[in-house]
């Protein structure tokens, strides 16, 4: 019987179990995959309390955990073209894929380079996907700085290697553990903390062009103001509101296949490694999960689901 890791309500880990589900039908314009591999991400678990991306549909429940997968197409919908059974495809799923089906929208679904493994392509749909969509919102010229917050997790992890590819110097913020992970990115580390404007001052005294905060809170707050030019603030740590209330904006996601295949060819070219740090099988995606909830996830986390 297929197998998918689901909460069944609102509220935090005790709602979350591993439940028999049955192979769902790909309606038109999707796609359904044999799930190889599932990315794990901090919206994950924020969707278990009940944060709802704005304008996103609200869930059925029980729910899938997961926003993004890796596969193998099993059967095609009505009105697909471009896809056939036995694809290698990756992209982001309708409802969920810590599971062994999941349904995809082709309309964010691209094919998986064959040079690319099932656990690196299901990292790029969401952390290299949001990163690649902040880096061109910023459009910022070679030799420019770039400070990134949070640059030790899935989505800096990605914004640094971006960056670093455009020519795009990088101040990346991270705890100190993080200190040689960050550092081997490219990218200069300044430790979170107290005294952060200061401490990136002193990184960077040639001043800092634009900031990808991926924290939000007082972090972003202090980051704004090393900015001359509030429009070159973006978030993905913040509400639109205190994005715009600091004169920035929240990265404008892109969803679409065409970033896909982008990110996928940077990621073939070795410009962007995904440093998948630690898999884990279906049956532990709770620890999975865990590791990504409790902060201590150094690049990305990924769900193998066994043939």
């Amino acid at each position: 019987m297929p197998k998918a890791y689901v909460f069944t309500r609102y509220g935090g880990p005790e709602t979350e179990a591993l439940v028999d589900q049955d192979r769902p039908s790909p309606g038109p314009g999707q796609v359904l995959v044999a799930v190889r591999a599932a990315g794990v991400n901090p919206v994950d678990w924020k969707q278990r309390t009940g944060y709802r991306r704005p304008g996103g549909p609200a869930r059925e429940l029980p729910a899938v955990f997961g926003n993004e997968v890796a596969g193998i197409v099993e059967e095609i919908g009505a009105d697909v073209n471009g896809f056939a059974v036995g694809d290698e495809v990756f992209g982001n799923p309708v409802a969920g894929g810590y599971a062994t089906y999941a349904l995809l929208p082709v309309a964010v679904t691209a094919h998986k380079p064959a040079a690319l493994p099932f656990t690196d392509a299901a990292t790029l749909p969401v952390a290299a996907a949001t990163a690649y969509d902040g880096i061109r919102q910023l459009d910022l010229p070679a030799g420019a700085t770039l400070l990134i917050t949070g640059a030790g997790g899935g989505v800096g992890v990605a914004a640094a290697q971006i960056a670093h590819a455009f020519a795009v110097r990088v101040v990346g913020v991270a705890s100190d553990v993080k200190k040689d992970f960050v550092e081997s990115l490219g990218a200069v580390h300044v430790p979170s903390g107290p005294g952060l404007a200061e401490q990136v001052r002193a990184a960077a005294p040639q001043g800092i062009d634009a900031v990808f905060d991926l924290v939000g809170g007082d972090v972003l707050e202090e980051a704004a103001t090393l900015l001359a030019d509030r429009t070159k603030l973006i978030t993905a740590g913040a509400s639109q509101d205190e994005a715009e209330r600091l004169g920035g904006a929240r990265v404008a996601r892109a969803r679409t296949a065409a970033v896909l295949d982008e990110v996928a060819k940077l990621a073939v070219d070795g410009r962007l490694r995904p440093l998948v740090t630690r898999t884990f099988p279906l049956d532990r995606a709770a620890e999975a999960l865990r590791t990504v909830e409790n902060g201590h996830a150094r690049g990305k986390i990924v769900i193998e689901v066994a043939i």
